[in-house]
């Protein structure tokens, strides 16, 4: 596995198409930065998800990422879990990260949570071709 090293300066992060399950709203969330190991470009893409709760209550939250490179197969990138408040906001919080060549194919994340064990929402989009968002 390669080590890519950090700059100093951070990506913007895009949000994609929104989603729901219950009362929580979901969007899922992407950066792409671009890092050179020797000579050879390499982005970053790191993925995130956008909570929201409509609701009176808070919510405990699950949620997942996988991302897939030039239409190839879907790749977990990581899960976690949150409490969303009544009426809050979470996020974006990081749920992983993966490396890939530096060209102009896309990249595409999606994103899907669970409310306290509810059904998982329907999955929220997001993808880049840049190397830097």
């Amino acid at each position: 596995m390669l080590t890519i090293p950090t700059t100093a300066h951070a990506a913007s992060i895009a949000c994609g198409g929104g989603t729901s399950t219950g009362r929580i709203a979901v969007n899922g969330c992407i950066s792409a930065q671009k890092e050179w190991v020797e000579r050879v470009p390499f982005r970053e893409v790191t993925s995130y998800v956008k909570l929201r709760n409509t609701g009176t209550r808070a919510l405990n939250v699950s949620y997942e990422a996988y991302a897939r490179f030039a239409g190839g197969d879907w790749k977990k990138m990581g899960n976690s879990r949150t409490t969303v408040g009544a009426g809050q906001t979470v996020g974006p919080v990081e749920v992983g990260a993966i490396t890939y060549y530096c060209d102009s194919s896309k990249v595409e994340i999606r994103v899907r949570a669970q409310a306290n064990g509810s059904a998982w929402s329907s999955w929220s989009p997001a993808s880049t071709k840049q190397c830097q968002t």
